[in-house]
């Protein structure tokens, strides 16, 4: 297993604390702060697939397409 970064895995535990709940929400903020923190590429809807083999396809067909767009939209900016 690789192991990147050095930050400490907090333990799970049942007393609630203020200062669990501000590193949350920040590391909430830092997250919808990623250049794509607020797409999922996946077209809303109800989807039936046979196999998980199917729905992970799909799922990876629309990771492909929306990183693809973001690629040509940069691009386009840069050049633009």
């Amino acid at each position: 297993m690789k192991i990147a970064g050095l930050r400490k895995e907090r333990p799970v535990g049942t007393p609630a604390s203020g200062e669990l709940l501000l590193e949350g929400a920040r590391f909430n903020d830092e997250i919808h702060r990623l250049p794509t923190g607020h797409m999922t590429f996946i077209p809303k809807g109800i989807y039936r697939f046979k196999t998980h083999q199917e729905a992970n396809r799909r799922q990876l067909d629309c990771l492909a397409k929306g990183m693809a767009k973001i690629a040509l939209e940069r691009a386009n900016e840069r050049n633009g």
